[in-house]
């Protein structure tokens, strides 16, 4: 008896490292080939989850392209104001006064989905362009695909360093980078999987009665 638990849990880890590499390796692979289109079709709204300036750069350049509607920059810090964010990026100020939101409700991935969702929603936006990095974009469309269903999405990537896409692997920096996003984005998986099959469960369970 002893024994056969012993082998069982030996399989056990065995079997969660291999599917924990397999899963590394997915996730490597998504995030490296990656790429922004030629042209990205326009959408209704845009939104930005912070990170970094780049990110918010890049929002304001597409919002400034006639992109989209209206630009949400989520997850900002609550002592940071709107005028902080003008000056530190090169957008146009009218953008600000007219079409910029800014939500500082959000505290990571989970509250930019939600907080995106409820600006979607609130503006009936049927259709979002999503800018983050290209590390973070996984996890975060696997958020925003669970809080805002019937939102189509479409991802715009901030590339980090060449090092990222080039030698994730090899590279102290880039996997430093890379590792805890990809514990954060397996745990989202699982937690959100879950979740879906509470669901579909207690729905079942609701028809049968």
């Amino acid at each position: 008896m002893g024994a056969g638990l012993a082998r069982f849990g030996v399989m056990a880890v065995l079997a969660i490292a291999v599917f924990s590499a397999a899963s590394f390796a997915r996730f490597v692979w998504e995030i490296t080939n990656l790429s922004n289109p030629a042209e990205i079709v326009e959408a209704d709204g845009i939104v930005v989850l912070t990170g970094d300036r780049s990110r918010i750069e890049t929002g304001l350049r597409l919002l400034e392209g006639g992109k989209a509607k209206r630009m949400l920059i989520s997850g900002v810090n609550e002592v940071t104001s709107a005028d902080a964010i003008r000056n530190a990026v090169s957008g146009s100020g009218e953008l600000f006064d007219c079409c910029i939101d800014i939500d500082k409700a959000a505290l990571d991935t989970v509250g930019n989905a939600e907080q995106a969702a409820i600006w979607a929603r609130d503006n009936a936006f049927a259709s979002l362009i999503v800018v983050t990095s290209d590390y973070h974009m996984p996890r975060s469309l696997l958020e925003l695909r669970r809080k805002a269903r019937d939102v189509a999405l479409q991802p715009y990537l901030v590339q980090t360093e060449a090092s990222l896409a080039n030698a994730p692997l090899t590279d102290p920096q880039a996997l430093h980078r890379i590792l805890p996003e990809f514990a954060k984005y397996l745990v989202a998986w699982i937690r959100l999987g879950i979740r879906e099959r509470q669901t579909r469960t207690a729905l079942a369970s609701a028809v049968m009665l």
